[in-house]
Parts: C-alpha cells; sequence; structure tokens
C-alpha cells in the first residue's frame, strides 16, 4: 500500500510567510492599551511612530489573516483526502478537529491573547464542514457577496456616523481613561490579565462577528476551491491567474491599503476612519492574493534554498508557533513576566516583531528533527483521528 503523499511544501512555506504577518499586527495589540481605540498612543505620536504605523496598516492590517483563511480553506480539502485514504468518515474527523481548535482558542484567548482568531476559526470551520459540498462557481459567488456585505455595512455605518454631532472631545477623555484601565490591569496581576481579557471579549465579539468572520469565511471559500483544483500542487499551471491577482492587487488592493492606512494613523474623524475601514474590507482580499502571487513566484527561485526550508519548517508548526508568539509577547507585555506594555515604541515592537520570528525558524526546523509534529499539531492531531499519533520521528537521536 502506498504511503501518503508529501506534504505540498508551498502551502506550509505561505503558513510561515502569514505568521509573520499576522505577528506583526499582533504584537501592536501587546504593546500598546491604544490598540484599536482609533487614537495614537500620545507616549508614542512622533512622525517616525506614526509613519511605522502606517507602514503596518498599509502592508499588514487585514490581509494576512485573510492570506491564513486562504490556506485554512485550501487544507480543509487535504483533511478530506487524508479521511479518505485512512477510510474514515470525514465529517466526524472534522467535528472532533474543529471542537478542539475551539478549545484551544478559549484558553489563548482567555489567559494569553484576547485577539483570538482559532475560535473564529473552529465556528466557521463548521459552516466551511456544512457548504464543503457546494460547486466551485457557488462557492466563490458566495465569497464574493460575503465581502461585498460586509464592506456594504461598514460603509453604511460610516455615513450614519457622518450624521452624527461631533464629540470627539468626550470620545477621547472615554478613550483615554479605558486604555488607562487596560494598562493597569495588564500591568497589574496575572489575575487582573485575566480578568481585563474576560472583559474585552465580551466586546469584541461584534467585531470578530462584523468584521473578521465574514471575511474569513470568504476566504475560507475561496482556499476551498483553490484545493479542490489543486492550485498550490500545480502552482506552476494557474500563471495567468497569479498575473491577474499581482495587477488587482497593484491597481485596486494597494490603493485601497493606503486608504485604510491613511484614515486609520492621520484622520481623527471615526466616521473616516470607519470608512477607510470599508474600503479595506472591500480591497484587502485583492492584496492578500497579491501576497500569495508574490510568495509563489519567490518559492520558485528560493524552493531549494535554506529560507524557503525554513519557512515551510515554520509553516508546518503554524498553530504551534501561532501560540509561542502570543506566549512569548505575553510574557515581554503583560503581568507574566516584564510587563513592558506601554512602554515600547511601535519600531521597537516591529522591531521584536522580527526578532522573535527570526527566533521561530530555526527551533521549527530543530523540533521538526526530532518530531513529526509540532506539539499543537499532535494533540490536535490526535483529537482529529481519536487515535494517538506517533510523536518522535523514526531514527531520531533521541527516541
Amino acid at each position: 500500500m502506498p504511503g501518503p503523499p508529501a506534504r505540498i511544501a508551498d502551502v506550509d512555506a505561505l503558513r510561515g510567510c502569514a505568521l509573520f504577518g499576522i505577528l506583526v499586527v499582533n504584537i501592536g495589540a501587546f504593546a500598546t492599551p491604544w490598540f484599536g481605540l482609533g487614537l495614537t498612543d500620545p507616549a508614542f505620536h512622533g512622525g517616525v511612530d506614526r509613519a511605522t504605523h502606517f507602514l503596518v496598516a498599509l502592508l499588514f492590517e487585514t490581509k494576512f489573516y485573510l492570506l491564513f483563511s486562504f490556506l485554512f480553506g485550501y487544507s480543509f480539502t487535504l483533511q478530506m483526502q487524508a479521511a479518505t485514504r485512512a477510510g474514515a468518515p470525514f465529517v466526524p474527523r472534522m467535528l472532533r478537529r474543529q471542537a478542539g481548535l475551539w478549545l484551544i482558542g478559549v484558553l489563548h484567548a482567555v489567559i494569553l491573547f484576547h485577539g483570538d482568531i482559532l475560535t473564529t476559526y473552529a465556528v466557521l470551520g463548521i459552516v466551511l464542514l456544512a457548504l464543503h459540498r457546494c460547486g466551485k462557481r457557488p462557492a466563490l459567488t458566495l465569497a464574493f457577496v460575503l465581502v461585498s456585505a460586509c464592506a456594504a455595512f461598514w460603509a453604511a455605518m460610516a455615513w450614519l456616523q457622518g450624521l452624527q454631532p461631533a464629540n470627539g472631545g468626550e470620545q477621547a477623555v472615554a478613550m483615554a481613561r479605558q486604555a488607562a484601565a487596560a494598562l493597569a490591569a495588564y500591568r497589574g496581576t496575572p489575575a487582573s490579565v485575566v480578568t481585563q481579557h474576560l472583559r474585552e471579549l465580551s466586546e469584541i465579539w461584534i467585531v470578530l462577528l462584523l468584521v473578521q468572520a465574514p471575511c474569513a469565511l470568504a476566504m475560507f471559500l475561496c482556499g476551498l476551491v483553490a484545493g479542490k483544483r489543486e492550485m498550490l500542487l500545480h502552482a506552476a499551471d494557474y500563471l495567468p491567474l497569479r498575473r491577474r491577482l499581482l495587477w488587482a492587487g497593484a491597481l485596486v488592493g494597494l490603493p485601497g491599503a493606503a486608504c485604510y492606512a491613511w484614515t486609520s494613523v492621520y484622520v481623527s474623524g471615526q466616521a473616516w476612519q470607519v470608512a477607510g475601514l470599508a474600503v479595506s474590507l472591500a480591497t484587502a482580499p485583492l492584496l492578500a492574493g497579491a501576497y500569495l502571487a508574490l510568495a509563489l513566484a519567490a518559492f520558485a527561485r528560493l524552493r531549494d534554498g535554506m529560507l524557503f526550508a525554513l519557512l515551510a519548517d515554520t509553516g508546518r508548526m503554524a498553530l504551534s508557533n501561532y501560540l509561542m508568539q502570543s506566549a512569548i509577547c505575553a510574557w515581554l507585555f503583560l503581568a507574566y513576566g516584564a510587563r513592558l506594555m506601554g512602554s515600547v515604541s511601535p519600531p521597537g515592537a516591529l522591531a521584536l516583531a522580527a526578532a522573535i520570528f527570526c527566533l521561530q525558524l530555526p527551533f521549527s526546523r530543530w523540533w521538526l528533527r526530532r518530531h513529526v509534529y509540532g506539539p499543537v499539531e499532535w494533540l490536535l492531531r490526535a483529537l482529529t483521528i481519536a487515535a494517538w499519533p506517533r510523536w518522535r520521528r523514526a531514527g531520531s537521536a533521541y527516541l
């Protein structure tokens, strides 16, 4: 009986790239209590700080979680194939997998990072399970409708916000109090960190429901279609599509990202900021698609090099690395360790993100030379197949 097919290295390397982009965004939420409030941290409002915010908003925010979502949908088809090879019912396997992912996400959100995406993925994965038999055209049509409806909703919210009487001073005072309370909690004790996470989770669900969830599900569906066509297994056969993605990203996605970044960083009116968000929701999938096309072109040149191998290994244990990023940031910025929240500039946070990821690259390679899966991937696979998978790699000196 033939063994399982080799992993698709491009999928793993793309996950590795997405992990870096997600870390660049998430570390901002750890570094300052002003993240997501629509106002600049008074401690870091200089030209370089704002330029760094602009760069992160332009190139990273609202893009890389979309790329990760696309890969989630693509991997869904790989899970289908794995179930077929194992002769196991697919639906029960996926239900166990999504339940395990949700439990991991809840722990992550409560203890480490209230901006967790895993619980959202777990719930949306059930929706994808219900839709996975739909045709390719209906799936892409539904994806377009989801993105369009989400962007239209926030455009309408921006218009309604513009009709409201200006009360910027009162809002600024309220936001300052909110940021100060969050800073005190996050710098307090581990118990106060957990309490603050629970408080913010009770408020952030609306953002997940009305911003991230529709666009993530849309990218799930795009990834599902791509997986059914095996686009990343035969990437060279889709050069015309990749060129179209590059043009769409350059002509529509990048200007949309610039609009979002400018209104987020340099415009104080809330209505304009919400309008910028609406533009980003409509155009970010195109820029994420351009990133995908650029990465695949780079991989074709780097495939035999060390950087590609390191990215692929890092992406193979993406779940473990995602949680590790949060654990490191929680130790650096919160009451679990150094309590650096509010004292690291945006350029400093960006440098820390790069340093953390550069450490994860060789660590992932070291781990996977000795183990078959990342530690959390091993646990999730055990839940998925309802059996204990192999832990050590055959031939390891550590057996």
